[in-house]
């Protein structure tokens, strides 16, 4: 099945490059000279999977003005990176900073590694200002509210790069949201308050569309499906999954396999039809489908869909915006559940799982296809993928609408193999112990009010979510090793004080 997230290789960060006229033409070619190589390398870096496109140096108002409004307007354009060269008085920067609109990095940087001790003279002094030029500007950004991401170090440093690759990778997820379409199929899971919120506010913050459709407008795809499609894809499935003997051709379950296909294919035609990139649905609003889509929804994240369950539409949206920033990285990302815990003196750990939607990108092994009761619903028995996570560090982030903003709240964990098989547990599921415990973790996500609906990812760190909260301008709670409780709720108090 395609693979629908955009190509981060069709996408640009524009390097841009501030100066001033007072060191001369011969000066101002050496700035654009080196301006030039730097963009270069960076465009040519592996860990920056999006262009870095070199633009003219800028020394006059009117010129980074008119850069910026291009920048703006340019539909592939996902961010801009400045880096001060010389000193490039900031009073110059004020009308463009403040007619931004997309992400900006400030690459503190300079053109030499180390200094020329026995031939550094006026010339190279005043040719290589960044150290202060970046002041300037930093002064002038801070001066103006502009939110940023600061890097600091050579320009030919791996840390230094992959920072910049880091942020791209959150600009491109950024830039996919600010047109990304949500099907909200169902309503919420009733009586739920979490998966509640402000669609308008969403769409003003982050930039997506959350529109509600019927369960009828999936059901009419679904039963248009076509018996050569649906053979088509339950032969994938014999050939892809470890298959369950119920499950193969001429097994009792067969037929049901076939329903899950059907349901498939009628889900994707759905939300092709529109361009939809994530949706929703609820086991208590399946009118007209005979099982919840279990395997359908687990290919369709595979595929780089978003997905939340029980209508919960910011975890679909987050989960949409995960799989971007996490395209072409190792290890998956999927929609999670914090389910239960093993509370163990010698450790505690949480298993997160879910009744069915859980990502096969995140699989340890071959994934089974089996097929068990749900026992909530009252469909008939649904076919899912059945897998463990490999071991490894990870991370689960949430964005949760307190009514006056958003928050993102996430968790840094390490994943760990389960002490024996779990064979009898008739879902995907992970076994993760948070940082810096789960004591301490799990009381800091609740007092931050987080979801018991995470976006899981090993592909991500806590520093790809950081850079995307940043430039979509919401507040963050990170949980980390580092996390003190009091620490923590004094930040909560702060946040709700600036906000109320």
């Amino acid at each position: 099945m395609p693979n629908i997230l955009p190509k981060l290789e069709t996408l640009e960060a524009w390097f841009i490059t501030g100066s001033q006229h007072l060191y001369g033409d011969e000066a101002l070619a050496k700035v654009a000279e080196h301006s030039q190589q730097v963009a270069a390398a960076l465009d040519g870096d592996a860990e920056i999977p999006v262009r870095v496109v070199f633009k003219p140096v800028v020394t006059r108002p009117e010129e980074v003005c008119q850069l910026i409004d291009e920048a703006n307007a340019a539909p592939n354009c996902v961010g801009l990176i400045a880096w001060m060269h010389t000193f490039s008085p900031a009073k110059m920067w004020i009308a463009g900073l403040s007619n931004l609109n997309k992400p900006l990095l400030h690459l503190h940087t300079q053109f030499n590694r180390e200094l020329p001790w026995q031939t550094i003279d006026m010339d190279f002094m005043n040719l290589n200002q960044s150290a202060h030029g970046g002041r300037e500007f930093g002064f002038m950004c801070s001066r103006l509210r502009v939110a940023r991401k600061v890097v600091v170090g050579h320009w030919d440093d791996a840390q230094v790069r992959g920072e910049v690759g880091t942020w791209t990778r959150a600009a491109a997820a950024r830039h996919d949201l600010r047109s990304a379409r949500i099907a909200r199929i169902g309503d919420n899971m009733r009586e739920v308050a979490v998966t509640e919120g402000d669609k308008v506010a969403a769409q003003i913050t982050f930039g997506y569309s959350v529109n509600g459709y019927g369960l009828g407008d999936v059901a009419a795809f679904v039963s248009h499906a076509t018996e050569a499609d649906v053979d088509r894809l339950c032969s994938e499935y014999d050939e892809t999954y470890a298959m369950a003997n119920s499950l193969k051709p001429n097994g009792p379950h067969r037929p049901s396999l076939r329903d899950a296909a059907r349901i498939e294919l009628g889900l994707r035609g759905f939300l092709e039809s529109e361009g939809f990139v994530g949706y929703t649905d609820t086991f208590e609003n399946l009118h007209g489908l005979k099982q919840l889509p279990g395997i359908a929804s687990q290919r369709l994240m595979a595929d780089g869909y978003g997905f939340g369950a029980e209508g919960d539409w910011k975890a679909a949206a987050l989960v949409r915006a995960s799989k971007v920033m996490a395209a072409g990285l190792s290890g998956g990302t999927s929609f999670m559940e914090d389910y239960t815990y093993h509370l163990s003196p010698d450790g505690s750990q949480v298993l997160g799982a879910h009744m069915l939607e859980v990502c096969p990108t995140i699989a340890a092994d071959r994934p089974k296809c089996e097929i068990h009761p749900l026992g909530i619903g009252g469909k008939e028995d649904p076919v899912r993928l059945v897998f463990d996570t490999p071991a490894g560090p990870a991370v689960n982030a949430t964005v949760v609408d307190l009514g006056n903003r958003f928050r993102m709240v996430l968790n840094e964990v390490d994943v760990v193999t389960p002490p024996d098989p779990m064979s009898k547990l008739p879902v995907a599921r992970a076994l993760w112990e948070p940082k810096p415990n789960l004591k301490t973790a799990a009381a800091a996500w609740i007092y931050a009010g987080g979801s018991h609906h995470p976006v899981f990812s090993q592909a991500l760190t806590a520093q790809h979510y950081e850079d995307f909260a940043e430039m979509t301008g919401i507040e963050l709670v990170v949980i980390n090793s580092d996390t003190r409780l009091r620490e923590l709720k004094n930040q909560l108090l702060l946040g709700d004080l600036r906000k109320d």
